[in-house]
């Protein structure tokens, strides 16, 4: 009989991918939404509408559900968010969790988002049903918040220094992710699996692969701290999240993403997608 797998965040980028990695296979994919209006395009065969921040409006999504991706949006309600979902799945009989924590997650990370992660990976880890935690590195898939920049101007900031990460591709993580999903809950109980690329690369690497690609020059201009926040924040953006991205960059800039695992080789029997594919295959995003 088909398993049925509930996707939260479903509008999201990995679970997105996640999706369309599981498209075709034999699946019953349920998608939890928090916006009805968002739910056009989906992969999925069923959508719910639920809030990880409203624990009542979880259950009917959650029932009859086997497995559950689980993906709890950034920010300081996170563990609650993870708590939700969690009591969720248990008291609707679910078997299995597969969460999407963050690279390095720990109770002393140098970062808010590592160390909340580490809070709702244990809890999963106790959760009673059978679990898996994916720890995804830097994502290449973060370069295209550069790509405005890029296009019109040739260069892009970060405020990471010289730092060396070992940056893996969304779609690796979906595919790692379907992996696990699709093979017997048993095989992977119990795992915790750290996700990179094939290489540490700094932004001058990804801006010589963007020049190769692109067939101009791009250039990665390094900015402080402080000039960084006030272009997060000219767009919008949260304040508690600059502070969250201001405390990788600072981990970041010490050496703390500098390597790599074989994790993604080990599971899909390939290496991870190198930044040239990246960069090829997102080619137009960048002109």
């Amino acid at each position: 009989m088909s398993r049925t797998v509930l996707i939260t965040g479903a509008n999201g980028t990995v679970s997105t991918a996640l999706a369309k990695a599981l498209e075709g296979s034999d699946v019953n994919l349920r998608a939890l939404v928090r916006d009805a209006s968002k739910a056009e395009g989906l992969h999925a065969t069923e959508v719910f509408v639920g809030d990880l921040d409203d624990a009542r409006s979880l259950p009917p999504a959650f029932e009859g559900v086997q497995d559950v991706w689980l993906l709890t949006p950034n920010g300081p309600r996170a563990p609650e968010n993870n708590m939700n979902a969690v009591w969720a799945a248990r008291q609707a009989g679910a078997e299995r969790i597969v969460r999407l924590s963050v690279v390095g997650a720990a109770h002393d990370a140098p970062n808010r988002s590592g160390r909340l992660h580490a809070l709702s990976d244990q809890e999963t880890k106790q959760s009673g049903m059978s679990w898996t935690i994916l720890r995804p590195h830097w994502f290449m898939q973060n370069l295209l918040n550069e790509a405005g920049d890029i296009a019109a101007t040739g260069t892009f900031s970060q405020n990471m220094a010289s730092a060396r990460l070992g940056m893996i591709d969304v779609r690796d993580i979906a595919e790692v992710a379907a992996r696990v999903l699709l093979d017997d809950p048993d095989r992977h109980h119990g795992e915790t699996y750290t996700l990179t690329g094939p290489r540490s690369l700094t932004f001058d690497d990804v801006a010589g692969q963007l020049s190769l690609a692109l067939g101009r020059s791009v250039t990665h201009l390094p900015v402080s701290d402080d000039a960084k926040r006030k272009t997060l924040l000219g767009y919008g953006v949260p304040s508690w999240i600059v502070d969250m991205l201001e405390e990788y960059a600072q981990a970041y800039a010490s050496g703390w993403g500098d390597f790599t695992t074989g994790t993604v080789t080990d599971l899909l029997n390939r290496p991870p997608r190198d930044i040239a594919d990246f960069v090829r295959d997102h080619t137009p995003a960048f002109n």
